[in-house]
């Protein structure tokens, strides 16, 4: 029985080769679609997945004196873990990381500059499951000056020697030596923290850091016991921070608990989150997965309809069928196998598609994802599982509707295909469109949002500046390294800085006395930088002077504040000019230094665009060294101009690596997960139109094939080609008219609550919606003209010789 199933649905599909194509191609593309983006969705979704603890991060949320908002941090103090475990069961265990970027080492005379080493408790392995190839977990980090490897860098400085045991010396203020202890696997592409090597961090003076409430600069994990209410932990903690802060500063934190399997894809609202690996929203991960349903949903509803539109032509098969005692549910099991059978060879071709495509992916989303389909079972029985449910699902209302025929009925001629059927398809057809234009809405606006962020002014110049690292080494250095820049025309421009523009500018603690009023205390952002910044970066001056070492009392007592900052400390005094806070005594909180406010600067985005700008002070101290050099060069030479800065490196930092990067590039990887979803929605939004007009195009063919008798008499009685076209286009535009309608109001909340999540973003403009709705129609109307063009032109006398 199965074997003559199978006969019949390979005859059907064969001899219609064309409904089948389509059906095949418009398949094949939905799983294609689907199969790529759900690889997509499991490798984000498999962050973090290998470690079996119950861990979480520990994150504060900052509520400081005049900030803008409270800010969510990734970060925490130094004496909280171990207090924390003391004072609350449910934390079984802790560990603690701090970033050592670029830390060069020395062995024998090799030296290898590594991208990231981390400090790390000696629990670090306790807590985490990332595999160690030779030592003990326990005791690995347990003494002073250890260090352990991943096995790519330690065959970078060793070779092929063992390096168990041996010593290395990195130099930092002081050059001190650390002995491998042990050797790990290299970390997987899918760990939000990505290092090359870890030091003890009890090689550092902890005994005096226990002391340091207040200080932000590290990151905490905590392993709690299973089952442990996090809602009821985390309400013990402002009690927790009274008692180890002195008021009013436990009111300025709150601390909240994050899931580690959460740290990589829940963390955008989270900043100084420095050490999150391709930390992507996971509120597009789940987007990617409706639309990519709804593109494999859309290359369903076409089997659907053209299965449907074409009953009449199977109708007797039916009915002689049934008059020779078949049953309907045979029937619907031969009609839903034609519908599996279609779907598994589509499901060939889709494979085919997403192998092809894979390499550009994988390039797109920065994201090592593959398609081991035969080598990966639980991959192949899911995929085949998902074919056949999805073959099963497209084919039970076509099913459903050609068994229901009564035999009596179609042999004698008289079925009703029409109506209630045509205005089935029609529902269908509307509700591809929909899908369709609302995709074409959401990339046009995802599109103008990214190009305008790239576009906008931040107001200060990021073209042609140049950014290289420092460290401990290389920073005593730099004030020759600038006098040697300067010496070369390539080079208009050299300053420095302790944190780079684009990132999230550390918070620090500031006291202004405002003279006729007492001092007050409040937070702000905070950049350390030399006398040329605002020179190089062209950051306007609105009121007072910039530094200058004209002024020998400008180092580390002279402060530049934004406009945002000038607000806040006239908010007392709105009408004040910002002339006034001119030589107010002002400096860090702690300090309470002797400096005064001698500048105030225009507003300029130091950070993303999906952020307000804050308040911001500028600081002239060169005493506590620099984080990185930018250099303005010279746009029509910068091949040169590189070659230059390399030359001048090299000769005044011998055996330092050179490393540099446009700062204009820095500010595209800011939005880069922004780019992805843009780019990823416009590729899903066309396959959804190219399955939609495959879909028009079988319904339009079908009807022009189903009219052709009628096309021959109109053609007889002298109706012209544009008439004929008008006929057999206008109720499908009709359809793609009423898909606009239903698509517009929907676009237009999705993208208005989407836009809520920049600070700074474009109006939503009706001409949007009727560019999408016009590209959709002209679409529409090219993939039904061609039929219906095809159907005007033929010779009536051949579809007539029949009457």
């Amino acid at each position: 029985m199965f074997r003559n199933y199978f006969k019949t649905a390979w005859r059907n599909l064969w001899k219609n080769k064309a409904y089948s194509a389509i059906n095949i191609v418009g398949l094949s593309i939905g799983m294609a679609a689907c199969i790529i983006i759900m690889l997509f969705v499991f490798y984000e979704r498999s962050f973090d997945r290998q470690h079996t603890k119950n861990i979480y991060r520990l994150d504060e949320v900052q509520k400081f004196p005049g900030m803008v908002a409270p800010q969510k941090v990734a970060l925490s103090m130094f004496p909280m873990a171990p207090t924390l475990k003391q004072e609350f069961p449910q934390i079984q265990q802790f560990t603690r990381i701090d970033d050592f970027n670029n830390p060069p080492l020395n062995y024998k005379g090799k030296k290898v500059t590594l991208s990231r080493v981390f400090w790390a408790d000696s629990t670090f392995f306790d807590i985490f499951n990332y595999e160690l190839l030779t030592g003990n977990k326990h005791t690995i980090l347990q003494k002073p000056n250890s260090m352990v490897l991943t096995k790519t860098s330690a065959e970078k400085l060793f070779g092929k020697e063992d390096p168990i045991g041996k010593t290395v010396a990195i130099q930092s203020r002081d050059t001190i030596s650390y002995t491998i202890t042990g050797i790990l696997a290299d970390i997987p592409g899918n760990s939000h923290l990505q290092f090359e090597g870890l030091l003890s961090f009890n090689t550092r003076n902890t005994a005096e850091l226990m002391g340091n409430w207040g200080g932000n600069w590290l990151i905490t994990y905590l392993e709690l016991a299973p089952n442990t209410d996090i809602a009821a932990l985390e309400k013990k903690f402002p009690d927790y921070l009274k008692r180890h802060m002195a008021d009013p500063r436990p009111t300025f934190y709150e601390l909240f608990l994050q899931p580690l399997a959460a740290v990589h894809a829940g963390s955008t609202d989270i900043t100084h989150d420095y050490l999150n690996y391709h930390k992507f929203d996971g509120t597009y991960t789940r987007l990617f997965s409706i639309i990519a349903i709804i593109v494999l949903v859309i290359a369903c509803i076409n089997f659907m309809n053209l299965s449907t539109a074409r009953s009449a032509s199977r109708a007797k098969e039916v009915g002689v069928r049934k008059s020779v005692g078949a049953q309907r549910f045979q029937l619907s099991i031969q009609f839903i196998g034609e519908s599996v059978l279609l779907c598994f060879i589509a499901l060939i071709l889709a494979l085919i598609w997403a192998k092809l495509a894979l390499p550009w992916v994988a390039d797109l989303s920065q994201r090592d994802i593959d398609l081991p389909i035969f080598t990966n079972g639980w991959l192949l029985l899911s995929t085949l599982g998902g074919a056949l449910i999805v073959g099963t699902l497209a084919g039970l209302y076509p099913a459903a509707y050609l068994s229901s025929f009564q035999a009596v009925k179609v042999l004698k001629g008289a079925i009703q295909t029409g109506r209630n059927k045509s205005l089935f398809r029609n529902i269908l057809v509307v509700g591809q469109f929909s899908s369709a234009i609302f995709l074409i809405i959401a990339t046009l606006f995802a599109v103008r949002q990214l190009k305008f962020m790239q576009q906008k002014d931040p107001g200060f110049n990021k073209d042609q500046v140049v950014t290289i690292p420092l460290n401990f080494n290389t920073n005593p250095k730099y004030d020759a390294l600038k006098k040697e820049l300067l010496n070369n025309t390539l080079i208009t421009g050299v300053t420095a800085s302790n944190q780079r523009l684009g990132n999230n500018l550390h918070q620090t603690g500031i006291r202004f006395h405002p003279g006729d009023a007492p001092a007050r205390e409040m937070a702000t952002s905070q950049v350390i930088v030399d006398p040329d910044y605002l020179t190089v970066y062209k950051i306007p001056i609105v009121a007072g002077r910039n530094f200058s070492n004209d002024y020998g009392t400008d180092n580390a007592k002279a402060y530049i504040v934004n406009e945002s900052m000038a607000r806040e400390l006239l908010k007392d005094k709105p009408k004040a000019s910002f002339e006034t806070l001119l030589g107010k005594r002002f400096g860090f909180g702690g300090m309470d230094s002797a400096g005064s406010i001698v500048g105030v600067a225009k507003d300029f985005n130091f950070n993303s665009l999906h952020h307000k700008i804050e308040t911001l002070t500028i600081m002239d101290q060169k005493d506590w060294g620099f984080a990185e050099v930018s250099v303005l060069i010279n746009g029509a030479k910068a091949k040169e101009a590189i070659a230059y800065l390399q030359a001048s490196w090299k000769r005044i930092n011998p055996g330092q690596d050179f490393e540099y990067k446009f700062l204009d590039d820095h500010f595209k990887e800011l939005y880069q997960a922004d780019s992805q979803v843009s780019e990823i929605v416009g590729i899903l939004a066309g396959l959804a139109i190219v399955i939609s007009c495959l879909g028009l195009f079988g319904l339009a063919s079908y009807a022009a094939e189903k009219r052709v008798k009628e096309i021959g008499i109109r053609k007889v009685l002298g109706a012209s080609v544009q008439n004929i076209v008008r006929l057999l286009s206008k109720d499908f535009l009709k359809l793609v008219l009423i898909a606009n309608l239903i698509a517009w109001p929907i676009a237009w909340l999705v993208l208005y609550k989407w836009l809520q999540d920049f600070a700074y973003r474009i109006n939503i403009s009706w001409w949007v919606f009727l560019a999408a709705g016009v590209v959709a129609l002209l679409i529409a109307l090219l993939t039904v003209s061609f039929q219906a063009i095809k159907a005007a032109i033929a010779n009536p006398v051949k579809s007539l010789r029949s009457e």
